[in-house]
């Protein structure tokens, strides 16, 4: 039987105090980044996540996202 993935994850970001911004993926434990601009944050997310989303793949541990 096929197995899934979403394809939406929700991106939560905000800028800090000290005028960086910080960027989370919410269905990703531990997928957060700091960057020095709001997209620049963003991208880095998307690409820590879809660090994450390979590896738990290779090591069998992702079977569906949500």
């Amino acid at each position: 039987m096929p197995q899934q993935l979403s394809n939406h994850l929700t991106i939560e970001v905000e800028q800090e105090e000290d005028g960086r911004w910080i960027a989370e993926v919410l269905e990703l434990s531990g997928v957060l980044v700091y960057g020095p601009s709001k997209e620049e944050a963003i991208k880095n997310v998307q690409a820590l996540a879809l660090r994450v989303i390979a590896d738990k793949i290779e090591h069998g541990k992702m079977l569906r996202l949500l």
